[in-house]
């Protein structure tokens, strides 16, 4: 892919972000793109779901599967607003993610900060994508909290 599709995807997953916001849940978005096709899309609903793994990637995860007909996402990329904390890394491992493409840095508790090497080592990494875009939103949504 381009960084041209990279960015129109991950505009996508930050109209999910935008959702999540609107519901009041920490605004993560994501959306699963395989062989051209988009096959999941999905926001945090950890308070809408009274879960705390309903993240954004868990949530996209489990319906890419179900849309593709297999548990392996070794064709896809997962375009998240926020780079995944390390149980969202582990989960992308377990799924063989072709490639993740993430916006923000999770500076205190993204798998990378923690010094994770969690994620399959096939799958292609690429951070940055709409950052600015997506730590506005973050920033917007801590900033009612306080």
């Amino acid at each position: 892919m381009v960084l041209n599709e990279d960015a129109y995807y991950m505009g996508l997953a930050l109209r999910q972000a935008e959702q999540a916001l609107e519901e009041d849940e920490i605004p993560v978005g994501a959306v699963v793109v395989c062989q051209g096709k988009i096959v999941a899309k999905a926001f945090n609903q950890t308070e809408i779901l009274t879960d705390v793994t309903a993240h954004a990637e868990m949530l996209a995860i489990t319906s890419a599967a179900q849309t593709i007909g297999g548990k392996y996402l070794k064709d896809c990329t997962l375009y998240v607003t926020l780079e995944p904390c390390l149980m969202c890394a582990g989960a992308l491992y377990w799924s063989q993610l072709g490639r993740l493409v993430f916006g923000a840095l999770e500076e205190k508790r993204g798998f990378r900060a923690l010094g994770s090497t969690v994620l399959h080592p096939k799958t292609e990494i690429i951070g940055g994508i709409l950052a600015e875009e997506s730590e506005a939103l973050l920033k917007e949504f801590f900033s009612r909290k306080r």
